[in-house]
């Protein structure tokens, strides 16, 4: 078997075992991806139930992105032996994986406290 067959062999057995997973930094959410990016795994976290709709679909896409990101380089990293690290295959290959930014995530927020409006909110003498 020639060289580069053998290569290519090995290298498609990795790919079919590329995943690759993100956690949002409060762990309200983890997703997987697959070789493509396609995911393949969403779970939420126990801070999921806390944060508004907006901000959880805000962390699905930027945990999707980051393990996006991490898919991708694991696929150039199987095929640079396959097709060449400076080769104009792999070039190609590069051009063809959009470079998504990984998109920063909302800073926590402290939990708003009774300072927040001045003092508390219910008089304790009536």
């Amino acid at each position: 078997m020639p060289e580069i067959v053998r290569r290519a062999a090995e290298a498609k057995a990795r790919l079919e075992r590329v995943s690759a997973t993100a956690t949002s930094a409060d762990g309200a959410v983890t997703v997987t991806v697959n070789t493509a990016g396609a995911l393949q795994e969403l779970t939420f976290g126990p801070r999921a139930d806390e944060l508004p709709r907006t901000r959880l679909a805000q962390a699905v896409l930027a945990a999707a992105r980051r393990a996006q990101l991490d898919a991708a380089q694991q696929l150039t990293g199987i095929m640079a032996p396959v097709i060449g690290e400076r080769s104009e295959a792999m070039e190609f290959l590069k051009e063809q994986i959009p470079a998504p930014e990984a998109p920063r995530e909302e800073p926590r927020r402290k939990p708003p406290s009774d300072d927040d409006f001045g003092g508390p909110i219910l008089r304790r003498e009536l």
